[in-house]
């Protein structure tokens, strides 16, 4: 996916992946009733459990956090010094099998087809020309780099990864930490932890979020106005970004800071199925993906990365895509206890969207 996206955009990719750590989930409200009784309600498994007779949180679901964390990381490690990203590998890279043949429209199909065949004539000329050195372990065509993050969300748990390393505090148990929306709290114990750290943090950025509490949230945890010190990760709904996004862009446009912004097209576009089972429609998240886009470049800024939940498994949690799945298709494979996530196929989708957008960028300005 990230290779799709480094070839359309012509822009390095800092991989960032959701794991090692997410394992507790905001709510709204502490209990919910279940077959017409009041029960706590599941707050991920750090804390509690998912069967209701499992509810009561548990101190040593805490460790096992931890221990699932670390092998975790462990494991992306061995993948990564193993070859996994290594486009030499073509047991594993091997874009010439990439058929798509889930692909149900011929002229979608065509298009991705296209985008492939010029990512293997680029790949052919690096080698050609003796630009892909294979004896050099750090070429970006041996290995990538690959970042953990989550959100910072039980600060019991964050706090005990809280190391002092030098004269700063990081900590040590993610590269990139975020502050959910239901948690930035101006005085609130969350912000004043995130204070205080000097790894790169996010904020959630919603339809609730006002201009001067961003402002304010942001003269707290980026006091020095460094330079990518805070993503801000907007999450608005496709029906409200329009409505949002310019103001907040505006507004940290007349301060100092320097954001990233980001795009979180899942959250905000969630909704029930008919069935009862949350999902999220592929037609919603493009919308916003796009707007974002388009709202930025409106209002000279740039849109500097999207976070997807996603996963390499053939789940069908979410409606539509090339695939065309339909809401019936969801209980053909629906295996989420959180939030729906894209399959294998519709993150691809996701990728070869955004490469056509910069790759029609470009030839805009060569006109």
């Amino acid at each position: 996916m990230s290779l799709i996206l480094v070839w359309g955009g012509r822009t390095p990719v800092v991989r960032i992946a959701r794991m090692a750590g997410q394992y507790a989930k905001p709510r709204s409200k502490p209990t919910e009733i279940i077959d017409g009784k009041e029960v706590l309600v599941f707050r991920g498994d750090n804390v509690n459990g998912m069967d209701i007779d499992d509810r009561n949180p548990d101190p040593q679901r805490l460790l096992q956090a931890y221990f699932h964390s670390a092998a975790t990381i462990n494991y992306v490690r061995s993948l990564i010094s193993s070859g996994f990203a290594d486009l030499h590998k073509t047991e594993a890279w091997d874009i010439a099998e990439w058929k798509f043949g889930h692909v149900v429209s011929p002229a979608v199909q065509s298009d991705y087809l296209n985008i492939v065949n010029r990512l293997r004539d680029s790949l052919d000329f690096m080698r050609t020309i003796g630009a892909d050195d294979q004896n050099n372990i750090f070429n970006s065509m041996n290995t990538i780099d690959m970042f953990i993050s989550h959100e910072g969300l039980l600060l019991e748990y964050e706090t005990n990864l809280t190391r002092k390393v030098g004269s700063e505090w990081y900590n040590l148990g993610s590269h990139f930490l975020w502050i959910g929306d239901r948690t930035r709290q101006l005085d609130g114990a969350h912000v004043e932890y995130f204070r205080g750290l000097r790894n790169p943090v996010g904020i959630k950025v919603g339809p609730s979020m006002k201009c001067d509490e961003l402002i304010s949230l942001l003269d707290i945890v980026d006091p020095n106005f460094q330079t990518g010190k805070v993503t801000l990760i907007t999450r608005y709904g496709q029906d409200k970004i329009s409505k949002y996004l310019p103001d907040h862009i505006r507004a940290v446009q007349q301060t100092e800071h320097k954001v990233v912004w980001c795009s979180d097209p899942m959250h905000g576009n969630t909704e029930l199925s008919s069935s009862g089972v949350k999902t999220r429609r592929f037609d919603h998240i493009i919308s916003e993906l796009s707007d974002a886009f388009r709202i930025h470049q409106d209002n000279n800024s740039k849109l500097g990365g999207v976070h997807l939940e996603l996963t390499g498994d053939k789940v069908t949690e979410a409606i539509g895509g090339s695939m065309q799945l339909s809401e019936d298709d969801l209980s053909i494979n629906y295996q989420t206890y959180c939030d729906p996530r894209l399959n294998y196929e519709q993150s691809l989708d996701v990728a070869f969207i955004i490469a056509k957008y910069f790759s029609s960028e470009r030839s805009t300005q060569k006109q």
